[in-house]
This record gives structure tokens, C-alpha cells and sequence, in this order.
């Protein structure tokens, strides 16, 4: 079967991997758009990772990691004389 019969076969909202998480309301669903808020969901589990990845500069360009001021975004473990 072609590639473009494929698309108009599981509809443009069909995403890659099947389910799917709202990001604003944590709803899972089988479409990139939401159907309790309408916002927008991304993949609810990660990608499997390859030591060959060839993908990987745009994973790292869709979190932003390349980006100044993305380190200070990370959690940091509180010091050993606070507890």
C-alpha cells in the first residue's frame, strides 16, 4: 500500500505512535488535539533509544536542550546539610 493511501486511511490527526497525552491536562488519547480541553498531546511514552540515533539533534531541538538557559530548567537534589 502507498504511503499517501496509508495518511488518508488513519486521518491527519493520527500520530505516529498510537497513544498519546494531553500536555495541558494529562488526558490520554489516540490524536495529536485533545478531546476534553483541545489541547495539544504528544507521545505518552518515549521514543526507543539506539545508540545510533539519528534523529537525536532533533529530539534535542524539540526539548530545547541546545538552548542557553537550559540547564538552569533542571532539577537539582537538595544539599545533605539541609536534611
Amino acid at each position: 500500500m502507498q504511503q499517501a493511501e496509508l495518511l488518508k486511511q488513519r486521518g491527519s490527526e493520527m500520530a505516529r505512535q498510537l497513544m498519546q497525552r494531553c500536555k495541558d491536562c494529562g488526558a490520554f488519547s489516540l490524536s495529536t488535539k485533545c478531546h476534553t480541553c483541545g489541547g495539544v498531546a504528544q507521545a505518552a511514552a518515549p521514543m526507543k533509544w539506539s545508540p545510533e540515533d539519528k534523529r537525536a539533534h532533533l529530539r534535542r531541538k524539540l526539548e530545547g536542550v541546545e538552548e542557553t538557559g537550559w540547564a538552569n530548567t533542571l532539577p537539582t537534589l537538595a544539599s545533605q546539610e539541609e536534611e
